[in-house]
This record gives C-alpha cells, sequence and structure tokens, in this order.
C-alpha cells in the first residue's frame, strides 16, 4: 500500500476521514497564504480543544460538542484567509484561476463527481464524491488532491514565472453526513465571494461552480 491508496481513516498533522462513498468538502490553500502569527494562534485553539474534549467523558454529548467546535475552528481558519491581505494571492490571475478550474472539471467523471467549487484569491472550496478505479476501490482523497496539486503547481508556476512551493502542503477535509449538512456545505461555499466582500451575489462570481 502507498501514501496515496485509499484508506477510510489516515493522520497526518491534521486527522482525515474518508468513508466509502461519502461525499467530502475539501479546502487547500497557497503556501504561506496565512501568517505564521495566524497559524500558531489558529493550532493553538485546535490544542485547546483537543484537551477539552479529552476532559470530556466519552458519548454522544461530547461528538457533537466535537462536531459543532470542529465548524466553528474551520470558519475561523476560512476568515483568516479570506481577510488576510498579505501573502500570495495568485488565484486572482485570470490565467491561473483559468487552470485551476480546469483541473477539478477535468477529473470530474473520472476520479470523482463533482458538486460544487469556489476559487478564492488563496483558497479552494471543493465538494464532490469520489468514484470507484477500475479495481473497484474508490480514488483516495489523498491521490486526488496529490494529482490536483502536482498538475496545477507546476503549470502556474510557469504562468508566474516563478519556482518553489505553490499549494500549502496539507489541505482541510470534512466528509458529509446528511442532506442538510451537504445543503448548508454547498451555500457555505458558492456564498464564499460574498461573504468575503466581493461580490453582492454569488452568480457574479465568475469561480464559482455548483452542478444543476
Amino acid at each position: 500500500m502507498t501514501n496515496y491508496d485509499y484508506k477510510s481513516f489516515y493522520h497526518r498533522y491534521l486527522p482525515h476521514i474518508q468513508p466509502p462513498g461519502a461525499m467530502l468538502f475539501i479546502t487547500y490553500r497557497l503556501a504561506g497564504s496565512l501568517p505564521q502569527a495566524a497559524v500558531e494562534r489558529l493550532q493553538a485553539d485546535k490544542v485547546a480543544l483537543q484537551r477539552q474534549l479529552a476532559a470530556m467523558p466519552p458519548g454522544p454529548e461530547r461528538n457533537a460538542y466535537a462536531y459543532l467546535e470542529q465548524r466553528r475552528m474551520f470558519g475561523r481558519w476560512d476568515q483568516a484567509l479570506d481577510t488576510n491581505p498579505d501573502g500570495p494571492h495568485w488565484l486572482r490571475q485570470h490565467d491561473v484561476a483559468t487552470l485551476i478550474a480546469g483541473s477539478l472539471h477535468f477529473m470530474d467523471g473520472k476520479r470523482y463527481d463533482l458538486d460544487c467549487y469556489c476559487i478564492m484569491s488563496n483558497h479552494v472550496h471543493l465538494v464532490m464524491t469520489p468514484r470507484r478505479d477500475e479495481h473497484g476501490e474508490y480514488w483516495a482523497m489523498q491521490n486526488i488532491l496529490h494529482s490536483l496539486k502536482g498538475y496545477t503547481a507546476g503549470k502556474a508556476n510557469r504562468l508566474l514565472g516563478r519556482t518553489g512551493a505553490f499549494w500549502q502542503h496539507e489541505s482541510y477535509d470534512h466528509y458529509v453526513r446528511d442532506d442538510d449538512e451537504w445543503r448548508r456545505i454547498r451555500w457555505y461555499v458558492i456564498s464564499n465571494p460574498v461573504k468575503a466582500g466581493l461580490v453582492s451575489d454569488s452568480a457574479e462570481w465568475e469561480w464559482t461552480y455548483c452542478r444543476a
């Protein structure tokens, strides 16, 4: 088994869970898109939450609290990305954003079924459901992201006339638990440019896609 084979769970800096057949909400960002001080502050929040959860008795109440706090924590990460004026914002460039959008559509119907996405100036929100490969195994989330990031990083660097890391190595992901959550996440994704104050209506944002 390689690092890119399907696993229902694996852990790097963050836990990653991919139940078989589950729809996934993924956010990946540009390298250096958050200042180190912000990253350390957000990491400290995560550690504090882990300690708090460890002190709670196991059961539905702890699970519900953990789920709610993790949602809030992701909201803080995303807000930090939306409001950070510094760091790279290469996805603002039309040719780079076109490249990213093309890569997301290219894998649709091959490695995953694409539901929606939004390309912001320094990060991408993606909702998709991995498909099965020729061996009947689900395409692994880490395999999909490795392909998306690897292909677009090299192409984007050439477009920008630069070298070095383009994407942050690790991504945020969350599996969609039910239809209500799917609708909430879908609305969150397509409303991101409105929430960030970039447009007044999500339909005005060129780099948003939502399956009918």
